[in-house]
């Protein structure tokens, strides 16, 4: 038997695995799992019966073209259908715009820390990342961003509201932003928790995109919508760019049972708003807990709070997962802690609180 190995990448040396959010412990006392930014809410009325309904088809490919979906989205948004590209949730959309825009030799920008798959699909398509530290307030440094595009330039992620702080950056400063970014760099406005914000000065990627041939919008199902397990996710580009991604596209990636259930969530929308706002109602009840015990916690648009923590980090998601929840810890950080039910937050606060006493 030969002793060598397939030749592999060398660009995929070193790259790091995508830490997915600890699953709740099963079989032991109540746990609750505030590790993954998942929606605690079922599946929105009339998604699962639609969904059921296509248990008898799994014997069939899904539509190529996610044509009903494409429509829907069309009109919930008012844009061309050629405008829209759906992928196997947004950060799948996320790595084809990668693959559409950069290779050996470019660069892609975003801030740090941001969304953990941005270094991992970076790499992958063999670019080079340029992080961007956060500003002291864990806020993107749009200024920092701006002077470090060069020739080599091709991609930028804004992740509004940024994962895992919460944080936003509001218009002035956004269109200020990309008035600098030249018009050949492809800006990608990731806006997978749109939903959840609540400030009036936070633009709607849509109405950038209108005006700006070089900006991109991802959305997804996964969060406000309650569909993570389904992976359905898509983007709002100009048409060089949507057909890119359309070309990069794994083919039948996006199942016909997401597609669907992404059509049944879009038409429960009073349901989805009814939801989403009793989240942010327990977002801010838990921010305001947090900072009443004396911690100081970033204004957050998301569904889930940032905590820093620095050293105490590891230790600190110890407590919580003992205690009966699991968070995600970034260690020498800090911790981001998804707004859960209200009875998996009473014990966040609560290993907080203790935490507090003794600092």
């Amino acid at each position: 038997m030969s002793e060598t190995s397939p030749k592999l990448r060398a660009e995929l040396e070193g790259i790091p695995t995508y830490k997915p959010g600890k699953p709740a412990a099963t079989g032991g006392p109540v746990a609750y799992k505030l590790s993954s930014n998942e929606n605690p809410y079922p599946p929105l009325p009339g998604v699962l019966e639609r969904v059921t309904a296509l248990a008898g088809s799994f014997n069939r490919y899904p539509d190529l073209a996610c044509s009903g979906l494409v429509a829907e989205l069309s009109e919930r948004f008012g844009v061309p259908a050629s405008h829209i590209a759906t992928g196997t949730g947004s950060v799948g959309v996320a790595q084809q715009l990668i693959q559409s825009t950069a290779g050996p030799g470019d660069e892609v920008i975003y801030a740090w820390r941001s969304f953990e798959a941005y270094p991992i699909i970076t790499r992958i398509s063999g670019a080079t990342a340029v992080q961007v530290p956060l500003t002291p307030g864990d806020v993107h440094d749009l200024d920092a961003m701006a002077d470090a595009i060069t020739e080599r330039t091709r991609l930028i992620f804004v992740c509004n509201p940024n994962n895992p702080t919460g944080t936003v950056v509001r218009r002035a400063e956004l269109e200020r932003f990309l008035d600098r970014v030249p018009g050949d760099v492809l800006v990608v406005l990731d806006e997978a928790y749109r939903e959840f914000i609540r400030d009036a000065e936070v633009p709607d990627g849509v109405g950038l995109y209108r005006e700006r041939p070089n900006v991109c919008v991802l959305r997804t199902f996964s969060k406000a919508y309650g569909l993570a397990g389904l992976r359905v996710g898509f983007a709002i580009a100009h048409e060089p760019v949507a057909a890119a991604l359309r070309k990069t596209a794994v083919p039948f990636g996006v199942s016909q049972i997401a597609q669907e259930a992404a059509i049944a969530s879009l038409q429960a929308e009073d349901e989805l708003l009814g939801r989403v706002g009793s989240l942010v109602c327990e977002r801010n009840r838990v921010v305001e807990g947090l900072r009443a015990q004396g911690w100081t916690v970033p204004e957050t648009q998301a569904n889930f709070v940032w905590l820093r923590l620095g050293e105490r980090t590891v230790a600190f998601a110890a407590a919580c997962e003992q205690a009966g929840v699991v968070i995600r810890p970034f260690p020498g950080e800090g911790v981001r802690v998804t707004i859960g039910e209200n009875e998996a937050n009473d014990i966040f606060l609560k290993v907080a609180e203790g935490l507090r006493k003794e600092l």
